[in-house]
């Protein structure tokens, strides 16, 4: 049997994609809401228990199923051993072939390769945004002339911070962080 997985990241994301490149070639398929890097799986590991030998495991792109080479290697050793392939079907490679399993140990490592280097890119251009004094992360809650409004209201009429948090709608510790990290002017 040929059994596709097809995997995405949230129940937002859409498998359409990976359904119309698998649903032609596979006997069945298993879809899961998870992301990659959750500890367990439910759908991927039910899947691999079952499979036989004989069975491929389908997948449309390496990521779709393993976190690292690391992860997609081991898998393979394992399935192997059970007489189960793997079959990547953007890149037309086939792990019961001697050519399969050497392009896909090779795309193993490219695909860890590129997901580091993701990754470096990522923290770069945030540090280089942080030296241009870009504010990174969620949007302030209260703006700089509320803030400075409920820091003269406690000040002078005697309510507590509770309460001036409660009339903008905040909790008191966003208030009173805000406070602290406002430049006085």
């Amino acid at each position: 049997m040929k059994i596709g997985y097809l995997r995405v990241s949230t129940e937002e994301q859409c498998v359409d994609r990976q359904v119309d490149a698998l649903a032609p070639i596979c006997d069945e398929l298993r879809v899961e809401r998870l992301s990659a890097t959750a500890m367990h799986r439910p759908v991927y590991e039910a899947l691999i228990a079952q499979l036989t030998g004989g069975d491929t495991l389908v997948i449309l792109d390496l990521d779709r199923a393993f976190r690292s080479a690391k992860d997609a290697l081991t898998e393979l050793d394992k399935l192997t051993e059970r007489g189960v392939g793997i079959q990547i079907v953007s890149m037309q490679i086939d792990t019961s072939t001697p050519h399969g399993k050497l392009l896909y140990t090779f795309i193993s490592g490219l695909a860890e390769f590129e997901r580091h280097l993701l990754s470096e890119r990522t923290k770069q251009g945030l540090e280089a945004a942080r030296r241009r004094g870009k504010r990174l992360g969620r949007p302030p809650k209260l703006s700089d002339r509320q803030i400075r409004s409920a820091a003269r209201r406690l000040a002078t009429h005697g309510v507590s911070v509770a309460q001036v948090a409660a009339s903008y709608d905040v909790h008191p510790w966003t208030l009173t962080r805000a406070i602290k990290r406002l430049e006085p002017t």
